[in-house]
């Protein structure tokens, strides 16, 4: 095993974790939480899940992601003018495009969760969730060099 093979692996892992965190609340506690809690009880866990979890994605997941994800790109010798070139270089930009656009929704869930603005924070939280799962698409569809 390389050291590029840990950076890789450290870069994977992080994606899994938070995309997996993603799918875990919204498929098994958010349902967990609506079935089995008071209105005012629900609001309260959810409230402290989702506070962990922004915690955990400024803390761990971003740094971890950047950080990674830069060295492997130097690693492969992307340059910016190779940005623009079919395969590689075009999903590159697509699922760094598209990391962008989750970050920005993911924001925009906890702004619209934390001024109590429900419905804004659902449709933030959905395209979030399905823009991580996009990004996975992305990276798996990536060319092997």
């Amino acid at each position: 095993m390389t050291w590029w093979s840990v950076v890789r692996f450290l870069h994977v892992l992080s994606a899994a974790l938070w995309v997996g965190g993603q799918l875990t609340v919204s498929l098994v506690v958010l349902p967990l939480a609506r079935r089995l809690l008071d209105p005012e009880r629900r609001a309260v866990v959810l409230n402290a899940v989702g506070r962990r979890f922004g915690v955990f994605t400024a803390a761990v997941f971003l740094p971890v992601q950047i950080g990674t994800g830069v060295a492997m790109a130097w690693h492969k010798g992307v340059t910016w003018a190779s940005l623009a070139e079919p395969g590689y270089g075009r999903i590159l930009v697509a699922k760094l495009a598209l990391f962008c656009a989750v970050m920005a929704a993911a924001g925009a869930h906890g702004l619209a969760s934390s001024k109590g603005l429900p419905g804004l924070a659902r449709t933030m939280a959905v395209a979030a969730l399905v823009g991580s799962v996009g990004i996975i698409v992305l990276a798996a569809a990536l060319p092997a060099t």
